[in-house]
C-alpha cells in the first residue's frame, strides 16, 4: 500500500477514534439536521395555506378566449 493509502486510513481512524467523541458529535449534528428538515417539511403546508388565505380574490377577471378565424391568422 502506498503512503497516500496509509494517510487516508490514518485520517479515518482519527475521525472515528479522535478525542472527545468526534464521531458522536458528528452523528448528533446530522440527526439535528434531519429533524430540522422534517420539521420544515411539515410546516410548509400550513404556511402555504395561510398565504393563500391572505390573497384577495376580488381582483380576479374572468374572460373567455376568442378563437381566431382563418382570415386573422
Amino acid at each position: 500500500m502506498s503512503l497516500m493509502h496509509w494517510l487516508i486510513v490514518a485520517g479515518v481512524a482519527l475521525l472515528v477514534f479522535g478525542g472527545r467523541g468526534k464521531l458522536s458529535s458528528i452523528m448528533k449534528d446530522a440527526a439535528e439536521g434531519i429533524k430540522g428538515f422534517r420539521k420544515g417539511l411539515s410546516e410548509e403546508p400550513t404556511a402555504a395555506a395561510s398565504e393563500a388565505a391572505k390573497v384577495n380574490d376580488t381582483n380576479t377577471i374572468d374572460v373567455k378566449a376568442k378563437t381566431k378565424s382563418k382570415t386573422e391568422a
